[in-house]
């Protein structure tokens, strides 16, 4: 089992798995919504709308891989054991640390999202 590293690695196999699942959904809801504006003949402008469920896909992917939870590192909080079963961290250098992986992660995953949204807006569908 992999232990907790400050700004690296905050979360473990079975919270790997929820942030897969939650990329998953959020590529599904993100396909369901693109088809729907395809066959509804939407406004391109419309299709920013998209951005919403691939920041979710985004957000699930960036975490599963990077192994580190972006609510928990804000938190100071990691998990490593049964789901919800989270645990404090003691001291701030590693708080610190956490928010600022945090933060990356988020940025990362808000610039995928808004990345893809962009080409999809610019798609002659």
């Amino acid at each position: 089992m992999p232990d907790y590293i400050p700004g690296t690695c905050n979360i473990g196999t079975g919270e790997i798995r929820r942030r897969q699942i939650v990329a998953l959904i959020g590529a599904v809801l993100s396909l369901v919504t693109l088809i729907g504006m395809i066959t509804s003949s939407a406004p391109r402008s419309a299709r920013f709308g998209i951005i919403a469920p691939l920041a979710i896909a985004s957000i699930g992917w960036v975490q599963s891989r990077k192994k580190f939870c972006l609510a928990y590192g804000f938190m100071g909080t990691f998990n490593f054991g049964k789901l919800g079963q989270i645990s404090r961290v003691s001291d701030s250098a590693s708080k610190l640390a956490d928010r600022k992986t945090a933060l990356k992660i988020l940025g990362q995953s808000l610039f995928l999202a808004l990345a893809i949204t962009l080409v999809v807006v610019a798609l002659p569908l």
